[in-house]
């Protein structure tokens, strides 16, 4: 990803904890001659020492899922984005532009087992879940074993492990601070979760 040194992030602390709070994720890959797209919630798993790995699965039918072991697959998440005016800097002569959050990679795949893939559902089920307290959470031991296999059956798991990993977060680093301040006071007074979003990613800068 094109990454002006003011907007690269390259903390994998910092990348996982973005992966974890947006969870949904693009990925891609060549397959069959084309470029083709896939779209899934992860599951990231640390390993001390590298870039660790996400799991997710795909439906069956859906064309990536034939990839086998050690193909290359590329990721993309945008984590959050929000549009600026150029009335909201102190400096004048500034023009519109696009404030976000984005986390790239690259890896191999391994295709998970049916035992890593009710894995994965049980995990992903339950950080999900764990968001919705004081909800009880929805455990899969609540679907039927007979659906259940069908289910399975209709997905394919993979995990990816991270090659290249990488951040940009593009929050006003290249403006000065009264004009941080007056973008921040605007994307608040928009109110959408997505400018809240970023107005506190630019309060984290700021600090």
């Amino acid at each position: 990803m094109y990454r002006p040194l003011a907007f690269a992030v390259d903390d994998v602390a910092t990348l996982h904890e973005v992966l974890r709070e947006r969870v949904f994720a693009t990925f891609a890959a060549n397959h069959d001659g084309a470029s083709r797209f896939a779209y899934a919630p992860v599951v990231v798993d640390d390993d001390n020492g590298s870039l660790g790995a996400v799991r997710f699965h795909l439906a069956r039918n859906n064309p990536l899922a034939e990839l086998p072991d050690g193909a290359a697959l590329s990721f993309s998440m945008i984590a959050g984005d929000a549009y600026v005016s150029p009335d909201w800097y102190e400096t004048e002569g500034r023009v519109p532009t696009w404030n976000y959050i984005a986390v790239e990679g690259r890896g191999v795949i391994a295709r998970l087992n049916g035992d890593d893939l009710r894995r994965l559902l049980v995990d992903l089920s339950a950080m999900e879940e764990s968001k919705l307290a004081p909800k009880p959470p929805w455990t899969i031991d609540k679907v039927p074993e007979e659906k259940m296999d069908a289910l399975m059956n209709a997905i394919v798991g993979f995990s990816l492990r991270f090659e290249v990993l990488e951040g940009k977060f593009k929050l006003s680093q290249n403006v000065t601070p009264e004009d941080i301040d007056g973008v921040i006071r605007g994307l608040e007074q928009r109110a959408d979760a997505m400018s809240l979003k970023i107005a506190k990613a630019m309060r984290g800068i700021r600090t």
